[in-house]
């Protein structure tokens, strides 16, 4: 019984998305040209459940490569509509479209001249009246038998939100590197799925010295960098060898004079390197088989591009090397 009651219930809701679907028109596409042309923020509204579900909107569109932050009706009437500029654009939510707060705050923005997305069950509302653009979330029924609790309008709703965020990322050629940038905290397994080119280090800041140079000079360079290596390359930029503090402290052990020792009878020749396109979950693979921490990365003829270190695959210590 329950388990029916419960397919009824996803078969209410989707119902409702495919109406929002069937409903769509070119005030949609009206909606995403003003947020397009829209050169500071998307301000997003809305009051009880339509404001919960204008946070997440607000949310998935902000991860997504457009600014986006959500005002909360009644606030803004005391104080908070500082925060809103003649230049942004406001989505404003509710189904019924005679929100008394709503409509309220959109007197004062149609005061201040900005442009209103209206998304609203009710495309005769007097939210509908306001809205330079008015997205129709009307669906044919709620799931909640009791027809009162908003079920199926509010997941049309985030539905609709979700369609205006990736059609905006598309719009704006929004890429998974931009996507990664927004989330720096994201899980271990995302930071692995991207290219070695993204994390490796490069410029002034890798630990390198040129051949003809002496060994003192390679440990200077590895104490300065402190990244526990020092690549050795040709004029070039051809990668010729590496030497690692652990090298240089078992010469030190064993009594030997850095001052009086060549580089070339130090450094490992031909070290393990890989190419840019690599992906990190492979180096990392690389790194647990060769039990080393630092991957030089080279071009098809072994020029020197970028240095990977163990902690920036892990995050800079947020991860342990334990998989």
């Amino acid at each position: 019984m329950s388990l029916d009651q419960a397919k009824e219930v996803l078969t209410v809701e989707s119902e409702g998305i495919l109406a929002v679907r069937d409903n769509l028109d070119n005030q949609f596409e009206k909606a995403i040209s003003l947020i397009m042309d829209c050169p500071s923020r998307l301000v997003i509204t809305g009051i009880g459940k339509s404001g919960i579900i204008g946070q997440k909107i607000a949310a998935t569109l902000n991860s997504t490569g457009t600014p986006s932050f959500f005002l909360h009706p009644v606030e803004a009437m005391h104080g908070d509509l500082g925060m809103v500029s003649s230049s942004d654009v406001i989505l404003a939510i509710s189904y019924s479209g005679e929100t008394g707060e709503l409509n309220g705050l959109l007197s004062s923005l149609q005061q201040r001249l900005v442009k209103i997305i209206g998304m609203t069950g009710n495309p005769e509302s007097t939210l509908a009246r306001s809205a330079d653009a008015v997205l129709n979330v009307g669906v044919p029924r709620e799931a909640c038998p009791l027809g009162l609790a908003p079920t199926t309008s509010t997941t049309a709703t985030l539905a609709l939100g979700d369609a205006l965020a990736v059609v905006l990322l598309k719009r704006k050629q929004f890429r998974a590197e931009d996507f990664r940038r927004n989330h720096p905290g994201g899980s271990l397994g995302e930071r692995l799925k991207i290219a070695v080119s993204e994390v490796m280090i490069t410029g002034d800041k890798m630990p390198l010295v040129r051949q003809p140079t002496s060994f003192l000079a390679s440990i200077r360079e590895l104490n300065e960098k402190s990244l526990g290596a020092v690549l050795i390359v040709s004029n070039d930029n051809s990668l010729q060898g590496i030497i690692t503090d652990g090298d240089v402290r078992r010469i030190v052990s064993e009594g030997g004079d850095p001052a009086g020792i060549e580089l070339e009878a130090v450094m490992t020749v031909n070290p393990v390197s890989i190419d840019k396109i690599i992906m990190a979950a492979d180096a990392l693979s690389i790194m647990q088989e060769k039990e080393i921490t630092i991957l030089p990365v080279i071009d098809g003829q072994k020029k020197l591009l970028g240095i990977l270190h163990l902690h920036d695959l892990l995050g800079k210590g947020e991860f342990r090397f334990l998989i």
